[in-house]
């Protein structure tokens, strides 16, 4: 098969997909029934936070809390989930996922107003700071992407450790202690809950990101393990989920960029030979989430 013939059956694959993700009005199966909880990163539609919040309002969340530090994107995410899931209630909240006043603080406010936290989706994530010499158009991505080592700067990778590794720590910090305590009258008996955070393949494997985005998603791998185990015994389960190459904004400009120019956008590494969407990933939570996993 041509690389032209596999583009074109993976475009059509993705758009079969996509039209199928759009049914997702249809009733749920009530696995996060009276659940609450929170996500981060729940930016643009097309996003893995994005299609979490949609799947697990499908599914019955009592509440779900929403964090992302730009709205830009959020009214109509806000209003397809009012529209399609009206007894899922549904609290925007704009703040860094990466500050520790701004998690305790919507979560001090989750425990007064619902009484209970379930689960919290640690989702916020960025794959680089775009060099300002490389300009602002579409190809700037690519350009800043394909960078030696050399090239980038000791605060940019601080920014992407801060957003990629603070950030979920902060959530387990805070979330297991949340999901530790007890409020019988909200149907809460026994303390636990569910911690999940994107990590990334490029956290598992050399050449499927940055220098500082894989180093800090292999980070994150390590904090999903080791915080489990110091979590043992408490009925609060922490995972990661390690996605490939997912069809987001965040890689939309070197997926255009790279079809442009007539290179691989990375897809071709693929056995599927495509990207995967947002809604495949949020997919997988639902197990780790509904607490199918217990471990």
């Amino acid at each position: 098969m041509s690389a032209e013939t596999a583009l074109t059956v993976q475009d059509q694959v993705l758009a079969s997909l996509r039209s199928g993700n759009e049914s997702l009005a249809s009733g749920g199966s009530g696995k996060l029934d009276r659940r609450v909880g929170i996500i981060t990163g729940v930016g643009p539609e097309s996003g893995i936070g994005a299609a979490a919040a949609r799947l697990f309002a499908r599914e019955g969340a009592r509440h779900l809390y929403l964090i992302d530090r730009n709205d830009t994107h959020i009214q109509p995410l806000l209003h397809h989930l009012n529209l399609l899931y009206p007894s899922t209630k549904t609290t925007f909240h704009l703040a860094d996922a990466a500050s520790p006043l701004a998690i305790w603080s919507i979560i001090n406010a989750v425990l007064e107003e619902e009484g209970r936290l379930d689960f919290f989706f640690a989702n916020a994530g960025m794959l680089q700071v775009v060099d300002p010499k490389f300009g602002k158009d579409k190809d700037a991505s690519a350009r800043s992407y394909g960078r030696a080592i050399g090239e980038i700067g000791e605060d940019e990778v601080c920014e992407i450790f801060r957003i990629n590794a603070l950030a979920p720590y902060i959530a387990i910090k805070y979330a297991s202690a949340a999901m530790s305590r007890l409020c019988p009258e909200k149907g809460k008996t026994i303390p636990g809950g569910s911690i999940v955070l994107t990590a990334s393949v490029g956290g598992l494997k050399a050449n499927a990101g940055p220098i500082p985005y894989s180093a800090a998603k292999a980070s994150v791998i390590s904090m999903a393990q080791t915080s489990a185990f110091a979590l043992t015994g408490t009925n609060i389960r922490v995972n990661a989920i390690c996605p490939g190459f997912i069809d987001t904004d965040m890689t939309k400009d070197l997926t255009e960029s790279a079809r442009a120019n007539n290179m691989d956008d990375g897809t071709m590494l693929n056995p599927t030979l495509r990207r995967g969407l947002g809604m495949e990933s949020a997919k997988e939570l639902m197990v780790l989430e509904r607490g199918l996993v217990l471990y």
